[in-house]
């Protein structure tokens, strides 16, 4: 009698892929029935990302990085093709499983940063541990919420509201939020949409610190300028990939974050 194939604790089974892929996406295609047209948003994608890679997805408005992004999330399934994630096989999992997927492998961070208003910075980042399984007891959540927050930088906000923060702030405390449960992919779309020049550098900075550090970083972007912090840009048009490529030139956010500083002490001395 042949052997029977492994399952994981999720109900799929685990396709071959890559020894170091946490992404693999095999001819992906996406499309939306809208009354009697069909709307193509992936035509055809494939893709491999590895174990630390800190990638952009860039693209203009209806180029499909949205829908991919929706792919790699969990968020969505492919009208045809194959996603394996971290060497699960996402096709055919109902939605219970998914959304235990997304918990155990998946942390997300939004330009609109998604906290809850009435809730400190604490509480907020103790979520995603609520729908954990097994349940992640009390004390052990706050402990891994402050050490997410203190990961941060926020050590000393953990009970700060919301409107007590800065948008820096609160994108920070999104970030923890996203952490909190050690996934294996941070997912971020256009985590800096929504803040200055100078609050972006640091944002940037703690991405790549968390990508130095090991995790693996996936971020939706249009900003040239904001991709170019990541290792390996990728662009996208009409549901393809048209380019791939590694940054050669590689901005660095600690080293224009000391270049802002130093600009700034000099103005406070003039």
């Amino acid at each position: 009698m042949g052997s029977i194939p492994a399952v994981n604790q999720l109900g799929a089974t685990p396709p071959a892929s890559s020894p170091g892929a946490v992404i693999r996406v095999e001819d992906a295609h996406k499309y939306y029935e809208l009354g009697e047209t069909r709307v193509h948003a992936l035509r055809g994608v494939s893709l491999e990302i590895q174990r630390g890679e800190f990638v952009a997805i860039m693209g203009a408005s209806g180029s499909g990085k949205s829908s991919l992004m929706n792919i790699l999330g969990c968020l969505d399934q492919p009208t045809s093709g194959e996603y394996v994630l971290d060497g699960l096989g996402v096709a055919g999992l109902d939605r219970k499983r998914l959304a235990a997927l997304r918990n155990k492998k998946l942390g997300f961070v939004f330009q609109s940063f998604n906290l809850l208003t009435r809730t400190t910075a604490l509480e907020n980042v103790e979520l995603p541990m609520l729908y954990s399984v097994p349940i992640v007891a009390l004390r052990a959540r706050r402990q891994r919420a402050v050490r997410a927050l203190e990961r941060v930088g926020l050590g000393d906000r953990v009970g700060h509201y919301s409107n007590q923060l800065s948008g820096g702030q609160q994108q920070r405390v999104a970030v923890a939020r996203a952490l909190v449960n050690r996934p294996e992919l941070l997912l971020a779309d256009e985590p800096t949409g929504n803040l200055d020049t100078r609050t972006s550098i640091e944002i940037m900075g703690l991405f790549q610190e968390l990508n130095e550090s090991g995790l693996t970083i996936v971020m939706v972007t249009h900003e040239v300028d904001i991709a170019a912090y990541c290792k390996r840009v990728l662009v996208m048009r009409d549901g393809i990939v048209i380019s791939d490529s590694r940054n050669k030139v590689r901005r660095s956010a600690h080293t224009e974050r000391a270049a802002l500083d130093e600009v700034e002490q000099m103005a406070r001395l003039a």
